[in-house]
């Protein structure tokens, strides 16, 4: 079906430009993003089919990984061939294009459709500047899971998920034992940042955690509650196997997958490959949260819109952003990719167990804890990272060294 017809908003918002006929040509998007590993790729499709249903011509650039893709759309954008839309994420980059005046904002469709009253505040605050929504939102990501083989823990002697830092240990035991990997871990200095930041507000909570990495507390890092975390993370090295540090994160999730592992500590994303692989939370594998905290560390995802010179680019900039916020396609996109629906006015009970845990859980603004991209530059991030990787990757520093290094990076860090 047209979706001119089946779309009276999006008829409002266009009927003038579409007064005549519109070639198909004339609506095509090129559309960077880094989705590139099956359950990515089966969601990246989702897009690209609900936007050709529409009557738009979805042109796929595919980059593997966030960095690659950052630069790559970064150097379009301003050397002056940009994309129709690039996958992003908020911070320092996005600040950059907006302040150069290189990004559209898309509130002709965000007004219409009533964006800003079922996005949650932390994202929208994010994407919005002088009163323009900038960026379109896709997706709510909860990153603070921990993804288990039910038949390794069967295997294993493991009964019920961990309830605290105890358990989990107790139980990662009980897995190398019988001679399976503990903790699959891959993405290098990366996820060895993730799992530190999800053990920090598991352990310390979220106040510390804020104290920490949001206002660069001296005093916070010196917390007994934080030490305990550091400490934590510093017990975790022992149930990486050797190969973690050149695998990807994608194919560590595959040994969950493939009962050679126990345990993952991945965000939402990675239940895009359990689906892709045909698996069913609650049945071959399971999920649970971080132990100690039910909060939801949230990141997600976001589509910025170059400013073009045709307007018949333009136009079909503005379908994919009604496209890509349409609550059918929400709902789509996110049982392929593994998060939840940015929108919140949208029924999630069509999703799995796992997703309506984290809609439950994302309700509550005081268990919403922020990614800290919301806290600090890319640079920060990345110096915050490198003292974090000399640590995971030097049994031999204590924790209190540990937050002695810490502190000097984040007195230093915007």
């Amino acid at each position: 079906m047209n979706f001119r017809q089946r779309s009276p908003v999006w008829a409002a918002l266009v009927l003038c430009a579409l007064a005549t006929p519109v070639l198909a040509d004339d609506l095509t998007a090129e559309v960077m993003h880094p989705w590139t590993s099956g359950g990515e790729s089966a969601a990246a499709k989702v897009f690209a089919d609900k936007f050709t249903a529409a009557g738009g011509v979805w042109v796929d650039r595919a980059i593997a990984g966030n960095d690659a893709l950052l630069a790559a759309a970064m150097n379009r954008i301003i050397g002056g061939d940009p994309p129709s839309a690039s996958h992003f994420n908020t911070g320092k980059p996005f600040e950059e294009l907006i302040e150069a005046g290189l990004l559209r904002d898309v509130d002709t469709v965000a007004k219409a459709e009533g964006w800003a009253a079922v996005i949650p505040k932390v994202f929208l605050d994010a994407v919005t500047r002088d009163d323009k929504i900038m960026a379109v939102p896709i997706n709510l990501q909860t990153e603070n899971w921990i993804w288990y083989s039910r038949e390794v823990f069967e295997k294993s002697g493991v009964g019920e998920p961990p309830q605290n830092w105890d358990d989990f240990f107790a139980a990662a035991d009980k897995i190398k034992a019988a001679g399976y990997i503990p903790m699959a871990l891959g993405g290098g200095s990366w996820a060895e940042r993730f799992v530190f930041q999800k053990v920090l507000v598991s352990v310390a909570g979220p106040e510390l955690y804020l104290r920490v990495l949001k206002d660069r507390d001296g005093e916070a890092l010196k917390d007994a509650k934080v030490q305990e975390a550091f400490a934590v993370l510093g017990k975790l090295r022992q149930y990486a196997d050797s190969g973690a540090a050149s695998r990807k994160w994608n194919d560590a999730t595959n040994l969950v997958i493939t009962n050679k592992a126990g345990f993952q500590i991945m965000g939402d994303w990675a239940k895009g490959e359990f689906a892709a692989a045909g698996l069913t939370p609650g049945k071959e594998y399971g999920c649970t949260l971080f132990p100690g905290q039910e909060v939801s560390i949230m990141s997600g995802d976001v589509f910025v819109m170059p400013k073009l010179k045709d307007a018949r680019r333009t136009q079909a900039q503005d379908l994919l952003a009604h496209v890509l916020f349409a609550p059918e396609t929400q709902i789509a996109f996110n049982i392929k990719k593994g998060s939840n629906p940015i929108r919140q006015d949208v029924d999630v009970s069509s999703m799995d167990v796992c997703a309506r845990h984290a809609a439950e859980v994302l309700k509550d603004p005081a268990r919403q804890v922020p990614n800290p991209q919301f806290l600090m530059t890319n640079d920060g991030l990345g110096a915050v990272r490198d003292v974090i990787t000399t640590y995971w990757n030097t049994p031999a520093m204590t924790p209190g060294e540990f937050s002695d290094a810490l502190g000097k990076v984040l007195a230093s860090v915007d």
